[in-house]
């Protein structure tokens, strides 16, 4: 049984960093990413990363600030998020897939979930 937990988030001010981590167990898993969901908002891409580390993607909204990497050796994927703006406040989930080792950006495409963190991000 695949687990996801993540750790990181919080609260913090605009121009303020923060990190999220998430560390797969129960199974070698691919393409890895992080999703987000502002209240009344659909859940949506934010950054993925594929197996080997060597792919990633990023929604336009957040290049240039987050930096998706991986620890294959750890089952351990984070997102390094700085420049925070006040809408990027949302709960933030990390997936992951067996079935795909490229980037992925569609939801469907992954298997696996976090719990959800969530970043506040005032002004």
């Amino acid at each position: 049984q695949v687990q996801l937990v993540q750790s990181g988030g919080g609260s913090v001010q605009a121009g303020g960093s923060l990190r999220l981590s998430c560390a797969a167990s129960g199974r070698t898993l691919s393409a890895m990413g992080w999703f987000r969901q502002a209240p009344g908002k659909e859940r949506e891409i934010v950054a993925s990363i594929s197996r080997s580390g060597d792919s990633t993607y990023y929604t336009d909204s957040v290049k240039g600030r987050f930096t998706i990497s991986r620890d294959n050796a750890k089952s351990t994927v984070y997102l390094q998020m700085n420049s925070l703006k006040p809408e990027d406040t949302a709960v933030y989930y990390c997936a992951a897939t067996s079935r795909f080792a490229g980037a992925k950006t569609m939801s469907n495409h992954y298997d696996y979930w976090g719990q959800g963190t969530q970043v506040t991000v005032s002004s």
